[in-house]
């Protein structure tokens, strides 16, 4: 299931923007991601973090991917819909490629240049590992297919909820085609996220996605808190 050399190429920092690629680091707001398979938390953590910053005064605009702007929410119907099983997978990854460039131009861009917190769920990686790793497409090339979509824009803090498949499918609230592949392709998923948590551990936390979810949010707050003091962008004072 491992992606192996496909990964290390992936970290020859040919598209990473943490290691020099297209996209470099943008200002002056703060781009928070939740990465993780189905049913893994993401949207609650969303929710919780979004809540506690904006408590603090904190501009905040969640999002989601696909996503986050009207046209981009139509790739969503389109590219989930039960319906178009048999997409083909460069047709599918040049659907949420497109959502992407949509999404960063039209609601994340223009929020991280107002000094806003952006926070959302799923980002470029979801690419690399559904349609990187899990179509087939190689986890490289959608790479250099994502970092041409968002240019400029990579995010400062990315989380990965890290659940086992089984269990994160039993509690996923949200049906659709992707939710329904094969187990072995979940597996995959998960494989492929946690390779790119390591290749870049410095803007990575990756957390077990089965402690409570109260448990996870407290672990999510601390770090962003200990974050945006440290980049010196928004001071969140403890409660």
């Amino acid at each position: 299931m491992s992606s192996g050399s496909d990964t290390s190429a992936l970290v020859s920092a040919e598209f990473s923007p943490r290691l020099g690629g297209m996209a470099q680091p943008h200002a002056p707001g703060f781009f928070v991601v939740f990465e993780g398979g189905e049913g893994s938390g993401k949207s609650t953590q969303v929710r919780a973090l979004a809540a506690r910053l904006q408590a603090q005064g904190v501009d905040v605009v969640t999002t989601r991917e696909p996503g986050g702007t009207p046209i981009a929410e139509q790739i969503r119907d389109l590219v989930l819909a039960d319906n178009n099983a048999d997409m083909g997978p460069r047709c599918e990854a040049l659907l949420f490629a497109a959502a992407r460039a949509e999404h960063v131009d039209k609601t994340i861009r223009p929020a991280l240049q107002r000094g806003a917190v952006v926070i959302s769920d799923r980002f470029s990686e979801s690419s690399v590992a559904y349609q990187g790793a899990g179509r087939g497409l190689g986890m490289t090339d959608v790479a250099g297919l994502s970092a041409w979509a968002i240019q400029d824009v990579a995010p400062d803090l990315t989380f990965l909820l890290d659940a086992e498949p089984e269990v994160g499918l039993a509690r996923a609230l949200d049906p659709n085609r992707l939710e329904a592949e094969q187990l072995e392709f979940h597996q995959t998923l998960r494989v492929a996220l946690h390779e790119l948590a390591e290749a870049d551990p410095a803007a990575h936390v990756v957390i077990a996605g089965g402690a409570a979810q109260e448990e996870i949010a407290e672990q999510v707050w601390v770090e962003v808190q200990r974050r945006l003091v440290s980049a010196n962008q928004v001071p969140v004072p403890t409660p």
